[in-house]
């Protein structure tokens, strides 16, 4: 049996807060974006959700105008990344975390267990965390939406950091925080 390559069109975006790369596939889905300190991370995700097809990144600039509505987001358009078009390849509980994360509205958070409650499933606290922890689309999947209970800014892969100064983009204080 023949497995098809997939392949993934590769471009780089300097950001306020470090190089980020997208990943999108021939049809300008964004299937995938990561910080240039995570790509190991990134074609390891991609490797394993995509299995047993191999996947190959090739460079491509501006992917189906993909890279120049994040940068607009990253210039102040904070709407600029909602009609992305995205596609994933998680479990089904990921997927449904990963679409109620994308209806965040911009400059508003919840918390984990807030998130756990919205999608019936109020104990699965722990698991809305690590299913937002694997989210493969950060930013325009806005995984940085979700906050601690009390507050707090709590995990990001891309690092707290990187969460604060997207949260405060997007108009969140993080005491101030807000839930949708």
């Amino acid at each position: 049996m023949h497995l098809t390559t997939l392949s993934f069109a590769v471009d780089h975006l300097s950001t306020p807060i470090g190089d980020l790369y997208l990943a999108a596939d021939d049809e300008g889905v964004l299937r995938a974006t990561f910080w240039a300190d995570r790509e190991a991370a990134i074609r390891h995700f991609l490797a394993h959700h995509y299995s047993p097809a191999p996947v190959e990144l090739m460079p491509e600039s501006n992917p189906h105008g993909v890279t120049d509505r994040v940068a607009a987001y990253f210039a102040g358009d904070l709407h600029a990344i909602d009609a992305i078009p995205v596609r994933t390849a998680g479990t089904p509980f990921q997927e449904t975390v990963w679409r109620v994360l994308r209806s965040i509205p911009c400059g508003t958070t919840i918390s984990y267990s807030a998130l756990a409650r919205h999608i019936g499933q109020p104990s699965a606290v722990r698991a809305v965390g690590l299913a937002n922890g694997a989210n493969p689309i950060g930013v325009v999947v806005p995984c940085h939406r979700v906050i601690g209970a009390n507050g707090a800014l709590t995990g990001y892969g891309g690092g707290i950091d990187r969460k604060r100064w997207l949260l405060e983009h997007e108009g969140v204080r993080e005491r101030s925080a807000r839930l949708f």
